[in-house]
């Protein structure tokens, strides 16, 4: 069933310290140029024009700092200890979203143009989409040895991006039913029964993790 109306919410996760970057703050508050991880984040959403409403989720003591970061007509709100907690805070302070995405606040490049195609998909009737990129390395299985144990067919596999967009009714439904730590929103849905669609993703949407990646972002700048 065609899905046409309603608000579409953007719930932007960024209460993780990202030790991996090696910066002395948190990851979505580590500058890219003139802005930080999160400014840009969410200024991609804004600039996408697919997305009413914006709620970013931070450590509690920080929340300050972040409206700082994102302007007055973004909702900031408390999260958790881990990301799924954070996530749960996010969807309790949407509303009647019909629409929401969740979106990777160290994915600060990502073009406005991916995250408006994630909508107009979720909003054509699927329940949910996630942006992905064909895997190019060959992967390995290990045990907890080292040892190689297999190799996946890579021709199968993809690399998922951010947004990941949901019909918010699923996306509730799927975390009510979660009894454990995940870090993919979509393999939660997965969980639930919910057929999860695919898009071509974007390079420009990779995440910075680590000062590498942070120093390929600066040079796409």
């Amino acid at each position: 069933m065609k899905r046409t109306s309603g608000d579409v919410v953007a719930l932007v996760p960024a209460a993780g310290k990202g030790l991996r970057l090696g910066q002395n703050e948190p990851k979505a508050f580590v500058c890219l140029g003139t802005d930080s991880l999160l400014t840009r984040s969410v200024d991609g959403l804004r600039a996408s024009g697919a997305v009413d409403r914006i709620v970013v989720v931070v450590p509690a003591d920080l929340l300050d700092a972040a409206r700082d970061h994102v302007g007055t007509d973004v909702l900031v709100v408390a999260g958790g200890v881990e990301r799924t907690d954070s996530v749960r805070a996010g969807l309790a302070a949407v509303g009647d979203a019909s629409v929401v995405l969740v979106h990777d606040a160290a994915r600060a490049l990502t073009p406005p143009a991916l995250i408006a195609r994630v909508v107009a998909e979720v909003r054509a009737g699927r329940s949910a989409v996630i942006p992905v990129l064909p895997v190019v390395d060959t992967i390995k299985s290990v045990d907890v040895m080292g040892a190689v144990v297999g190799t996946p067919d890579r021709a199968s596999l993809r690399s998922v991006q951010t947004p990941q967009g949901f019909d918010a009714a699923v996306l509730r439904r799927a975390y009510a039913a979660a009894t454990d730590i995940s870090t993919d929103d979509a393999g939660l849905v997965e969980r639930i029964g919910e057929t999860v669609h695919t898009i071509v993703g974007d390079a420009l949407a990779f995440k910075i993790t680590t000062p590498h990646d942070l120093l390929l972002a600066q040079a796409l700048l």
